[in-house]
């Protein structure tokens, strides 16, 4: 019995087509009770960019998809234990997180946001990852 179930397996080449990859990845990981949501941009699961220049918009596409892949995974946004949220601009924090908040409001999960250089592609201004839990009575059905 397999220990865990990955969840929208993709290869590089096609997530980064501007690139030379071809890594093999997935965009979630269910492993026994805990998911794994690899982070999440501005971009929806078509490869369209959402929010060009617009830190808000992205982080609620980002958001709109790790709801899904949670949902996907037999979670939800209130099982979300940690979150760490990469902006590419300090000035960036506030719409950024103000749209976080809204998503998980009343979850009170640990955070770590930091500051970067950049993500791998030019266009995104932030991205988030989040790990989440599986309450037992929801993980036997």
């Amino acid at each position: 019995m397999p220990t865990h179930t990955r969840i929208r397996m993709f290869n590089t080449r096609v997530t980064y087509p501007n690139q030379s990859l071809d890594n093999d990845l997935c965009q979630a990981v269910r492993a026994g009770d805990t998911v794994y949501v690899r982070g999440q941009v501005g971009t929806d699961f078509d490869g369209n960019l959402v929010g060009l220049g617009d830190p808000r918009a992205q982080a609620e596409q980002a958001m709109k998809n790790v709801a899904q892949l949670l949902k996907e995974a037999g979670s939800d946004l209130s099982h979300i234990v940690k979150t760490t949220t990469y902006i590419t601009d300090p000035r960036f924090r506030e719409p950024v997180y103000r749209e976080v908040g809204l998503w998980i409001k009343g979850v009170f999960p640990i955070s770590t946001g930091l500051v970067v250089a950049g993500l791998a592609q030019p266009e995104w201004l932030m991205e988030i990852d989040v790990i989440a839990v599986i309450p037992q009575q929801e993980s036997e059905q």
